[in-house]
């Protein structure tokens, strides 16, 4: 049994090290790929130099700034060809607690698709300013209703999957990045009957860096969960 969890970096250089050496900790079946889109900050250069002493460390280079999607299919196809028995999602910047990763393997042997939900159980966010919540809480709210899926964490990027899930994805389906990436990727999820669960985690803002997120982003999550309820309609008919 191994696991490859995926990280998506762009300028991580304050957070790298510290992260790698986190999730290597939690268990020793994890393996780490990061996918860096040619971080001006070096960012590769650092994995390089930790993969040379430590082969559960894997690294994926792009050439250019590709976005959080692709990185993640990218992901996605790596521990599938590499036969990875789950593979795991999460950030660079410790806004997600590696050492959840445990409770989600401990899910995984009963669900196929668990969730780090910051809304299943309230609301499980730290640092963030009341406009920013308010925006995730009502935009997950929005998507639930409106794809009718009963997934509280619908834009959740901390997530573990059974290989199984991914191999049923066809990934040229997804034509989304960032937020509108992981409603696609858990619409997908449910709509092939896999067993879905969510558990609590704690989302803290990042320690350091930059957020990623921009109004392009939003706004495609915001149309995307429409494209999808068509989908659902044509293929019911």
């Amino acid at each position: 049994m191994k696991a490859l969890v995926v990280i998506p970096t762009y300028d991580e250089k304050e957070n790298i090290r510290e992260i790698i050496s986190a999730v290597l900790k939690v268990n020793p079946i994890l393996h780490i790929l990061i996918v860096d889109d040619s971080s001006p900050d070096g960012t590769a250069h650092i994995v390089q130099e930790i993969k040379k002493r430590n082969p559960r460390v894997h690294l994926l280079s792009r050439k250019k700034k590709s976005g959080l999607g692709t990185a993640y299919i990218a992901g996605f196809k790596y521990a599938l060809k590499n036969n990875y028995d789950y593979a795991f999602e999460m950030d660079a910047d410790f806004s997600h607690n590696p050492e959840d990763i445990s409770k989600f393997l401990k899910a995984l042997k009963d669900y196929d698709l668990v969730i780090g939900s910051r809304y299943c159980d309230g609301v499980s966010v730290v640092n963030w300013p009341i406009s920013r919540l308010l925006l995730s809480y009502f935009a997950n709210l929005y998507a639930r209703i409106i794809i009718d899926i009963p997934i509280y964490d619908l834009t959740s990027g901390f997530k573990g999957y059974r290989k199984e899930v991914l191999q049923a994805i066809d990934f040229s389906k997804i034509k989304s990045d960032g937020y509108g990436f992981q409603i696609e990727m858990k619409f997908y999820a449910y709509r092939n009957r896999f067993r879905i669960k969510e558990i609590p985690v704690i989302f803290i803002d990042r320690r350091s860096g930059h957020s990623k997120m921009s109004r392009k982003i939003i706004w495609e999550a915001f149309w995307v969960v429409w494209i999808l309820k068509i989908k659902d309609i044509l293929k019911l008919r």
